[in-house]
């Protein structure tokens, strides 16, 4: 003998797998998203390098045209604020 909550839950779960089943499918599945979203980072990633690489190369050729960049690192001047001897 079956208790009636058991059959009724039975019942109710099989009409909601058959729904389940039987519906029409709405939108991305996870894995469709999972896939969209690795080929927006995939893009992102590329033209995150691309334009780092651009920059770079805009730098070196700055750098390049002053002379080679970088200086003697001793800042010249006389720093200022002090007496004049």
């Amino acid at each position: 003998m079956h208790h009636p909550w058991i059959v009724y839950l039975t019942a109710y779960l099989g009409v909601r797998v058959h729904r389940a089943r039987t519906a029409p499918t709405r939108g991305a599945s996870a894995v469709e998203w999972v896939i969209i979203t690795a080929i927006i980072a995939g893009v992102a990633l590329g033209l995150a390098t691309l334009i780092k690489t651009l920059v770079e190369n805009q730098q070196n050729q700055i750098e390049q045209s002053f002379g080679g960049g970088g200086g003697s690192g001793d800042g010249g001047g006389d720093g200022g604020g002090g007496e004049a001897p």
